[in-house]
């Protein structure tokens, strides 16, 4: 039997060799038949050597394994304490440091503990269905496409349990996105969920969408992070019946996603195309984009000063995005990440007396502890969690996300891969971590001597600078403590801590 086994073994070992010697299309297989596999092999399962055996514990990006290790642990409800002290460089430029009071504030934090937004969802305008929202954290848009059903499924399920938003990303609403948890519906440049059969902009068909779906507000996208100005192609063989329903477009046919929307083409028609969406529905409506011009921003602030009419949010989409695919000299050059992209937006609406007005979200690698607080000190008012409330639902990062082939059945629509991911498991694992998250935010506060990060004032948020001086936050990023700190946003977090 044994010698059976081996002789077909040998034969297959020759059948190889002999193809890899007169195929054309690999050198290294016809120069090393058989052994030259290896090396596609090695490349192939890359990602996942580097994770576990090569990588140390803060080298690995995007996420290094420090990072995942806290989510892992943080969804699953285990210990994420990390022992013998830190093995971060502390002199290091850049770093931020939370400057602890020697008299922390008295407060029992429980893990569940909300962490409200200080503004009111489409306060500014007076929209009739605003609203504060109960938590600082919240879901990033994901489209129902570009992760799996099950996957949103999951992230609706957990955005239900910890009473966070869900943004829908720009693929339409799915049943899969009815599990009991709001949502952000969002509009891009397919008008998915919002379109006539030629692919038009219809506000029946958005008027119909939201109102089979449990939609809180609604977000118009500019452009993402991970690759602005450039649009998107789901091939027929994608196009699923499932997929076709929420987009609104037919089965088995090319979707295209158009790089620039084709109902405005300037700040003028950007600001009545939100004003009527806002006066249809009702809702909130606001803005995501990734920054480059900074023009574009002291443009559209001035304008709104002026006119008084405009986004009732923005989201500000650094380029350290990126949940699906991208060309890498996109992800790599295109736009500004988020700490330097920000400033710059809300410089612009402080400089015409609308940042109080404007509940700014950002995005981008903000989904760790000391990422969130910082972000909320420096004038953040929601922190919008990407790749990391993929991680809380299995994602391994294999970096597989443009393949289809997940092998977590996060980013794929492959119905075997999609079957290992139990969305009422990952939807418990998704809300642990989003509670969990508060409540580090929440401990990094208390033990600042504030109840709220976003009221971590100018002295006790500092970065490590050039030659080991420290220098504060604020100035490092270039956000004045008078925006952050204005009267009208303290008094407004003290307002939403009091109806807790």
């Amino acid at each position: 039997m044994v010698g059976v086994v081996l002789a077909v073994v040998g034969a297959l070992v020759v059948m190889l060799a002999i193809y890899d010697l007169v195929q054309r299309r690999h050198s290294i297989l016809r120069n090393f038949p058989v052994i030259g596999h290896l090396r596609f092999l090695i490349e192939k399962i890359g990602p996942e050597l580097r994770q576990y055996i090569v990588a140390d514990n803060d080298e690995e990006r995007p996420f290094s394994r420090d990072q995942r290790r806290w989510v892992y642990a943080t969804a699953k409800k285990e210990n994420s304490y990390f022992g013998f002290g830190t093995d971060d460089d502390l002199d290091k430029s850049g770093r931020i440091i939370f400057r602890n009071a020697p008299f922390p504030l008295k407060r029992k934090s429980s893990d569940d503990a909300p962490v409200p937004c200080g503004k009111i969802l489409g306060g500014w305008r007076n929209r009739p269905q605003s609203f504060r929202p109960a938590s600082v954290i919240n879901i990033s848009a994901m489209s129902f496409g570009s992760l799996s059903g099950a996957a949103i499924s999951a992230l609706n399920r957990g955005a239900k349990l910890s009473k966070c938003l869900h943004n829908t990303g720009e693929g339409g609403i799915s049943e899969h996105h009815i599990h009991g948890g709001d949502l952000i519906y969002q509009i891009g440049t397919g008008y998915f969920g919002s379109r006539d059969p030629d692919g038009n902009f219809s506000i029946d068909a958005l008027m119909e969408t939201i109102e089979k779906a449990p939609v809180k507000a609604i977000e118009i996208k500019l452009s993402q992070g991970a690759k602005p100005g450039i649009g998107g192609l789901l091939p027929a063989a994608k196009v699923t019946k499932e997929i076709a329903k929420a987009r609104g477009v037919p089965v088995n046919k090319d979707v295209a996603s158009p790089n620039a929307h084709t109902v405005f083409s300037d700040i003028e028609g950007l600001v009545e195309f939100v004003e009527l969406i806002a006066e249809k529905t009702g809702l909130p409506v606001g803005i995501k984009s990734a920054v480059g011009n900074e023009k574009f921003w002291n443009d559209l602030a001035s304008y709104m000063a002026k006119t008084q009419k405009g986004p009732d949010f923005v989201t500000v989409d650094g380029s350290e995005g990126g949940t699906g695919a991208a060309p890498l000299v996109f992800s790599d050059h295109v736009s500004l990440p988020f700490w330097h992209a920000f400033p710059l937006v809300i410089n612009a609406f402080a400089k015409v007396g609308l940042s109080d007005h404007i509940v700014f979200v950002g995005s981008g690698k903000l989904g760790l502890p000391a990422e969130a607080a910082e972000a909320l000190a420096l004038g953040v008012d929601i922190v919008n969690v990407g790749r990391e409330a993929m991680l809380a639902i299995g994602c391994i990062q294999a970096q597989k996300c443009h393949t289809g082939h997940c092998p977590t059945g996060v980013a794929t629509q492959s119905r075997w891969l999609e079957r290992g991911l139990d969305p009422t498991d990952k939807g418990v694992r998704l809300a642990n971590y989003v509670t969990g998250l508060r409540y580090e935010i929440l401990r990094l506060s208390h033990a600042c001597g504030v109840e709220h990060p976003a009221l971590l004032s100018d002295d006790k948020l500092a970065v490590m600078g050039d030659g080991r001086t420290l220098l504060s936050a604020h100035c490092w990023y270039g956000v004045a403590p008078e925006i952050t700190q204005s009267k009208q946003r303290v008094a407004g977090i003290a307002s939403a801590l009091k109806e807790l």
